[in-house]
């Protein structure tokens, strides 16, 4: 169906060209969705950032989310209510867990970014990118933590996807552009004919390539107000 990641990135830019003047900020999951954030900025001509999520595990069920904490320039502890109420973790378990895993955001920000501080999100459109999506779980987190930030407009965008678990993603965002769902699902990496995993070093040259891109730009993006937004759900 795709090449590998940056044939989908490509493709999936020109499915997003509509948001060309909106002065967007693209957001993607490390690493896979590196690659594919990379060319939807590049066509869109916008600022490329990471969205880290770090899970929280149970208490010795660490397969079990009781939540996640969310990168941005305001991180963001996202709870499943349902999960902590089942497995009531003993007092200050939450809090010693976000702060361990914040402590692991801010070191693989500064491995991929260095110095350079989270893109700013509030009162712009905002588009999370990942090579696609299985269950949703993580995006679900990142979708509510970069909600939590305030921006103008939140669009998930995704080469590939169940629709299912768009459909459970849609009230988490105001838009969803996704270019394929196939049925059977099965798995992210059967639709792709190369999907070698994304090394540590090409996300750090990503990211340094799309900065040097930006590096003349000094146009300040307008406000978007949510109340412009709109939901379409594509499919290929």
């Amino acid at each position: 169906m795709f090449r590998d990641r940056r044939d989908a990135g490509r493709r999936l830019g020109r499915a997003l060209q509509r948001l060309r003047g909106a002065a967007p900020v693209v957001l993607a999951l490390p690493r896979g969705g590196v690659p594919v954030g990379f060319e939807v900025a590049a066509a869109l001509d916008a600022e490329l950032d990471l969205l880290l999520v770090r899970k929280i595990g149970a208490p010795g069920h660490v397969e079990l989310a009781l939540g996640a904490v969310v990168d941005g320039s305001h991180p963001q502890l996202v709870l499943n209510d349902d999960v902590v109420q089942l497995t009531r973790p003993p007092p200050g378990y939450i809090e010693a867990a976000e702060k361990r895993e914040l402590a692991e955001i801010e070191r693989r920000r500064r491995l991929y970014l260095g110095d350079a501080p989270p893109v700013a999100t509030k009162g712009r459109v905002v588009i999370v990118v990942d090579d696609g999506i299985a269950t949703g779980a993580t995006m679900k987190a990142a979708l509510r933590g970069v909600r939590r930030n305030g921006p103008g407009r939140l669009i998930l965008a995704a080469p590939v996807a169940p629709q299912s678990s768009l459909d459970e993603l849609a009230a988490e965002c105001d838009d969803i552009v996704c270019l394929e769902t196939p049925e059977p699902f099965y798995a992210v990496g059967l639709h792709y004919a190369d999907f070698a995993q994304t090394t540590d070093d090409e996300v750090v040259q990503l990211l340094s390539r799309a900065r040097q891109r930006r590096a003349g730009s000094s146009s300040q993006p307008p406000s978007v107000s949510p109340s412009t937004s709109s939901r379409s759900t594509r499919s290929g």
